[in-house]
């Protein structure tokens, strides 16, 4: 004999299946359907209707789906889009660039600390803000040409996903764009609107046709660096040494950290291609690492870096009062170590370890950002 649980649990399904003719054991497979589809997605179901496995119940289907749809509540769908569009700025991207601005900000306030006026820092924060409006205009305009070859490389982004349709996606694009370039022209100098403005263009040059310079190795590496490297680093020190009212002056600390950086750049440039082999070759993209295989390009990446480290403990031997030696040559040798040891654990077979690698690469990124001040 069935329990009263189960017995109440069985009454709707009896009911719909007397009313709308279909059988009850059609309603339950129906039911657990639309069920798993809503938790499955995160509380989000299909806008089309499922397909029903008998021919003669689609109305039948449709009209229990949307009635389904209707009692997900408003906040699951904020929360979903909210989450969508933190995967569509691409957060790893966005740690890069507040970090950046924080140590370059940092870096200038240090120099000059009898100028500082906190009557400043809304400005600061408007400034952070256009950095992020640029940023999720360059990656937000990537996603949108690329989203048939994040299908193979990267699944997970919200429009290869579809979490993110196209036209979406073009209002968040233009939307970040014509907020990042409006407020830079009204609220900074000249130089600060066109070097934003200059990184926006490489941004959509990297992109876009008949530009689309990441068919083109050199131009997209020379491209990234440009804009995460030397755009992005001088800048953010320069538009703060101007709010203060200071000139600026290429500084031992200031040509550490941008050129730095621009190589840093390019290592990333490089790299971040490495997990993308498959695709990148099916629409042929031939990037250094479709052409070289991933084995010879993360040697590369890795020697690259290690020219950047040891750059940093010469200049700190070169500019003996600029940099406090010893914490510089401690740091960059440690961190070159730690390189070394870390790139011979990369299974150059495995997509995942090579993407491990490359998340790796970017916490050597953040790390010096955070150290900067303290050099």
């Amino acid at each position: 004999q069935a329990s009263p649980w189960q017995s109440s649990s069985r009454r709707p399904v009896m009911f719909l299946s007397t009313i709308s003719g279909m059988p009850a054991s059609s309603l339950c497979t129906l039911r657990v359907r639309v069920v798993s589809r809503v938790f499955f997605a995160g509380g989000q179901l299909p806008c089309r209707p499922l397909k029903s496995e008998r021919s003669n119940s689609l109305g039948t289907d449709k009209a229990i789906v949307m009635k389904a749809a209707d009692i997900v509540p408003l906040p699951n769908r904020i929360s979903s889009f909210l989450h969508a569009f933190y995967k569509f700025t691409r957060p790893h991207t966005i740690r890069g660039t507040i970090l950046a601005a924080f140590a370059g900000v940092g870096r200038a306030l240090w120099e000059n600390r009898q100028l500082i006026d906190f009557a400043l820092i809304p400005k600061g924060f408007l400034g952070l803000f256009c950095l992020l409006c640029g940023n999720a205009f360059i990656v937000g305009m990537n996603q949108i040409f690329d989203v048939d070859i994040d299908k193979i490389n990267k699944p997970y982004l919200p429009m290869a996903a579809g979490e993110i349709g196209t036209k979406l996606g073009w209002f968040l694009v233009i939307l970040s764009g014509v907020l990042g370039v409006s407020l830079v022209y009204l609220n900074f100098s000249p130089l600060i609107f066109w070097l934003f403005v200059l990184g926006t263009f490489l941004g959509i040059a990297y992109s876009i046709p008949p530009f689309r310079w990441k068919q083109n190795p050199v131009m997209a590496a020379l491209s990234i660096a440009t804009c995460r490297g030397f755009l992005l680093n001088f800048g953010v020190y320069y538009a703060t040494a101007q709010a203060l009212g200071v000139p600026f002056t290429w500084n031992p600390p200031v040509i550490f950290l941008t050129f730095f950086m621009s190589l840093f750049a390019l290592v990333i440039a490089i790299s971040k291609d490495l997990p993308d082999i498959e695709g990148d070759r099916q629409f042929n993209i031939m990037t250094f690492a479709v052409r070289a295989g991933p084995r010879k390009m993360l040697d590369i990446c890795v020697g690259l870096l290690l020219v950047n480290y040891a750059a940093a403990i010469v200049l700190s031997l070169v500019f003996k009062n600029a940099f406090k030696r010893p914490f510089m040559i401690g740091v960059h040798a440690l961190l070159a170590a730690v390189l070394v040891r870390r790139s011979r654990e990369v299974d150059t077979t495995s997509k995942l370890s090579i993407e491990q690698f490359y998340g790796f690469i970017w916490t050597l990124f953040y790390t010096e950002f955070l150290l900067y001040p303290f050099m």
